[in-house]
């Protein structure tokens, strides 16, 4: 049974560490939410070590320096641990070739491509035109509120040729402030559906909490029995944290708010309980705010 609680202090005294997502959770693409880095630095006051889970394609100094913009300060957190950081350590080894094609934006390209400063023996990487591509990357749509079926007759050559995808952010959608825009999971999940091999690093997938644990095991020895996912994304967050043996703190008013009744500060309890069983997912409590 899902716990609804009303503020993360009925709870974190349970735990040693928090795994927290960003998006949704801690921001919303444009400006923090005050009340959720209140949440974490009063956490962290009281001993407690905070790591950022985000699906964000980018490495994590990047996002650092992002949510400083959004009014998000660095005692908030003690680390952070990107879907970036793990798919470009998998593209420097090589995962999907060293001749690569790149869909996203043109402003992810000096940050995504960027030289490895994690591995001493990265292969180098050079982006080509598709025809001349071993693989794919995916850092996320060209377009973000584009449909993203205008991908599909490059993805049936790349099927053809047996091209893999490395998808550097599973999520489907984010919602930057009031818009809705498609991630490059929507995209690798196209690819997947066409008959493509998409491989994932970010939630809900394992090397994504790999990470964040070897960020935590820098900073201390931490059973997972006493570490709290929280997130607002039922197939990423929640999924995520369950599969991986963690308890999970569900934020209900993040990318499911509709679903739960009018005002998404005030969830409906029988509703939750009633869409968590469609989802066949049962994360340890509930809140409509991280707060």
């Amino acid at each position: 049974m899902t716990r609804l609680i009303q503020s993360l202090s009925e709870i974190s005294t349970n735990y040693d560490a928090l795994f927290v997502d960003l998006w949704g959770c801690v921001h919303n693409g444009i400006q923090a939410f005050p009340e959720a880095v209140k949440a974490l630095q009063d956490y962290r006051k009281g001993g407690g070590i905070v790591i950022l889970v985000t699906n964000s394609p980018r490495p994590w100094k990047a996002v650092s320096e992002q949510m400083l913009s959004f009014g998000v300060p660095k005692d908030a957190y003690d680390a952070i641990a990107t879907s970036g950081d793990s798919a470009r350590t998998a593209m420097y080894l090589g995962a999907v070739g060293q001749k690569v094609y790149h869909i996203g934006t043109p402003e992810e390209v000096d940050v995504f491509f960027a030289p490895s400063d994690i591995l001493d023996n990265a292969v180098e990487i050079t982006t080509v035109p598709l025809e001349e591509a071993d693989g794919i990357v995916c850092t996320g749509p060209r377009h973000a509120t584009a449909d993203v079926d205008v991908h599909r007759p490059e993805f049936l050559y790349a099927k053809q040729k047996g091209m893999k995808l490395l998808c550097a952010n599973p999520d489907i959608v984010v919602d930057r402030g009031e818009v809705r825009e498609w991630c490059a999971g929507a995209v690798a999940a196209l690819y997947s559906e066409m008959g493509g091999e998409s491989l994932y690093f970010g939630k809900p997938h394992p090397p994504i909490y790999d990470l964040a644990r070897r960020h935590l095991a820098q900073l201390a020895d931490i059973e997972d029995s006493k570490i709290m996912c929280i997130g607002d994304g039922i197939g990423t967050d929640v999924m995520g944290g369950i599969s991986e043996g963690l308890d999970v703190l569900f934020i209900t008013g993040g990318l499911a708010a509709h679903e739960f009744g009018d005002d998404p500060e005030t969830p409906d309890p029988t509703r939750l309980k009633s869409w968590l069983a469609e989802q066949n997912l049962s994360p340890t409590a509930a809140i409509s705010l991280l707060r």
